[in-house]
């Protein structure tokens, strides 16, 4: 990273494992991932349009308030949003078939909490 700023996603991925190094935090993304989810196959099943409401809102809560509350950082959305976004998605469907520790390990993620 130069200047703060990542020059390439996989640059980026590293950072963004770094910075949701708590599981605490990591576990309040899943759930918020999981809420974005439920909603968009509600709004495909019902056509209502408070179901496309409810997935940033409920995605970003629960993201916004871990970082907020436990890792006491900056969320990348505001940095880097599509990445960003790309890499919740990302971690939660590795951490949902088991295969992310070798990505904290990677990153040189800390196992806190």
């Amino acid at each position: 990273m130069s200047s703060g700023r990542c020059e390439n996603y996989a640059e980026f991925w590293l950072h963004y494992l770094r910075e949701h190094s708590d599981r605490r935090t990591r576990a309040l993304h899943y759930a918020g991932t999981s809420i974005v989810i439920a909603a968009a196959a509600m709004f495909a099943l019902t056509g209502h349009w408070a179901w496309l409401i409810a997935m940033p809102v409920g995605g970003y809560g629960f993201a916004w308030a871990s970082h907020a509350l436990i890792e006491c950082n900056r969320p990348a959305t505001f940095t880097h949003p599509w990445w960003s976004l790309v890499s919740d998605f990302r971690m939660f469907f590795l951490a949902m078939t088991g295969r992310l520790r070798p990505h904290l390990d990677q990153a040189g993620s800390e196992r806190r909490s």
